[in-house]
C-alpha cells in the first residue's frame, strides 16, 4: 500500500464488513475526504503507523475482542481521533466508547450527513487545540499531591503510586490543568472531549468529572481540585506547576 500525501483529511475506515466500507468510503471522498480501508486489527495498526491519519471510524463489532479495548490501543499507539460507528445503542456502550478514547459516538442506522458533520466538529476541536498548543505543555505538571506527565500521558502521585486514568479521564484533566482558575461551562468541556456541545440530556460530563474527582480528590465530599460552579460547570482551583520552569529557576 503507498503512503498518502501528507496534509490531506485523510480517514482510516475499520470494519469487517466490505459493502459497509465501500459506503463509507463512497461517501467520505464525495465530501473531499481520502479514505484507507482496513479489515482487520493488523492492517489498522500497519496503516496507522505508516500513514498520517487525520480521523479514524471504528466498529465496535470489529475483531476478536469488543472493540472497546482496540479502541484504547488506538489511542494510546497515537493520538488520532476515534469516532465510533455501531449498532450498539445502549447508553451503557456509549459511555464505554466514551471512556476507552472514543471522541464521538454514533448508531446505525445514521444520516451520513451527520457522519461528516460529527467529523468536522472532532477534527476542528483537534486543530483548535494543536494551535492553542504550539507553546506545548509543559512535560510534567505538578498539581498539590500530583505529578502528571503530559507526554507519556500518566499521573501518579507525590509518594510515587500511579494513578490509574482512563484516556477521557486523561483528556479531561489535559482541559482542567490547561484552564486554571477558569469556570468551564459543560458546552466547554464536551467540545474539548468530544468536538460538539453538551447536551442537558447527557449526563456523562458529570459522570466523567465524577470519576476523576474519585482518583484525584483526597476527599471527594469536600473536593479541593474540581470545584462544582452550579448552574455552569466545573473549575479546577489547583496550583499549576512546570516541573521544568522550576528545575530552570533552581540552576540560574
Amino acid at each position: 500500500m503507498s503512503k498518502i500525501e501528507p496534509h490531506t483529511r485523510t480517514v482510516l475506515v475499520i470494519d469487517d464488513e466490505r459493502d459497509l466500507r465501500m459506503t463509507m468510503r463512497l461517501g467520505l471522498e464525495a465530501e473531499g475526504f481520502t479514505v484507507i480501508e482496513a479489515s482487520t486489527q493488523q492492517d489498522a495498526l500497519n496503516v496507522i503507523d505508516e500513514n498520517e491519519i487525520s480521523i479514524v471510524t471504528l466498529d465496535l463489532g470489529f475483531g476478536p475482542d469488543d472493540g472497546f479495548s482496540f479502541a484504547r490501543e488506538l489511542r494510546e499507539r497515537r493520538n488520532i481521533p476515534v469516532i465510533v460507528v455501531t449498532g450498539r445503542s445502549d447508553p451503557q456502550d456509549r459511555v464505554r466508547g466514551l471512556e476507552n478514547g472514543a471522541d464521538d459516538y454514533i448508531t446505525k442506522p445514521f444520516h451520513f450527513r451527520e457522519i461528516v458533520m460529527r467529523m468536522d466538529h472532532v477534527l476542528h476541536r483537534y486543530e483548535l487545540e494543536a494551535n492553542r498548543n504550539g507553546t506545548q505543555m509543559p512535560s510534567q505538571i505538578d498539581f498539590d499531591h500530583c505529578i502528571f506527565d503530559t507526554r507519556r500521558r500518566q499521573v501518579w502521585k507525590i509518594d510515587g503510586s500511579d494513578l490509574e486514568l482512563t484516556d477521557t479521564e486523561l483528556r479531561l484533566l489535559e482541559i482542567f490543568v490547561s484552564n486554571p482558575g477558569r469556570v468551564l461551562s459543560r458546552d466547554d468541556i464536551s467540545l474539548g472531549l468530544r468536538g460538539h456541545e453538551w447536551s442537558p440530556l447527557d449526563r456523562t460530563i458529570d459522570g466523567h468529572v465524577a470519576r476523576l474527582r474519585r482518583k484525584l480528590e483526597p476527599n471527594t465530599e469536600t473536593p479541593q481540585l474540581i470545584k462544582s460552579v452550579r448552574g455552569v460547570g466545573y473549575v479546577f482551583t489547583g496550583e499549576i506547576r512546570s516541573l521544568e520552569e522550576a528545575a530552570d529557576k533552581a540552576h540560574s
